[in-house]
């Protein structure tokens, strides 16, 4: 059976972590799934996956958003630092995932003064603007050996492909899609003034539209 390894950086979150992570493998259909979480030691049962303390084999990667920052970089972040290195499988990174990548392939990542979080227009390079959900006060400046492709008014780096590995990065959360949001607020994870700063939270693109599309 082929392997989804997610770098789960949000293990410690019932929305963002376990639902986002839910929404993420929707895309993966017959995968099996492999939740390794190097930052915590112990992790929320997602009741699906199976917990792993060190990735051996898989045949995809996704490297999930986190609540750490690169730009205040912990000892846990070698060891993801190292996979990303030694990856020859497709390699996807979403917002912490985007900036590590990055980041260790030469770039540069800085805090910024103030935290984004809203839906803002992310512009492509082919001159597609799509309507994306945000959520970080890390960017990337400069992304080393990652090809730019996409930017929006708050940040110049948005979305990025690597030039001779099968690797895609985006700043924005594609799986945090409406039950997503909604499940946050149930939870606890947002309270109803932080879920009204995302507006409808309605998004052009999905995961697969944003990884697996034509872009």
């Amino acid at each position: 059976m082929t392997v989804l390894l997610i770098v789960d950086l949000l293990a410690e979150r019932e929305a963002f972590g376990k639902k986002g992570v839910e929404e993420i493998v929707k895309h993966f259909p017959d995968y099996e799934i492999l939740l390794w979480a190097p930052h915590v030691e112990n992790p929320i049962d997602y009741g699906f996956g199976a917990r792993i303390e060190e990735p051996n084999e898989y045949d995809v990667v996704v490297i999930t958003g986190s609540r750490r920052n690169v730009s205040m970089w912990e000892p846990w972040m070698d060891r993801v630092a190292k996979l990303i290195k030694e990856c020859k499988v497709p390699l996807y990174g979403i917002c912490f995932g985007h900036q590590i990548i990055c980041k260790v392939l030469g770039g540069e990542v800085i805090r910024a003064k103030e935290k984004t979080e809203s839906m803002m227009f992310v512009n492509y390079n082919d001159t597609r603007v799509v309507n994306q959900l945000f959520s970080h006060q890390d960017h990337v400046i400069d992304s080393g050996e990652m090809e730019v492709i996409a930017s929006s008014e708050h940040c110049d780096i948005v979305a990025c492909v690597h030039p001779t590995r099968e690797i895609k990065t985006v700043q924005f959360h594609p799986e945090a899609v409406l039950s997503v949001l909604d499940y946050s607020v149930e939870c606890g994870d947002m309270n109803e003034e932080e879920r009204v700063e995302f507006g409808d939270g309605i998004q052009d693109l999905d995961f697969s539209m944003s990884f697996f599309g034509d872009i």
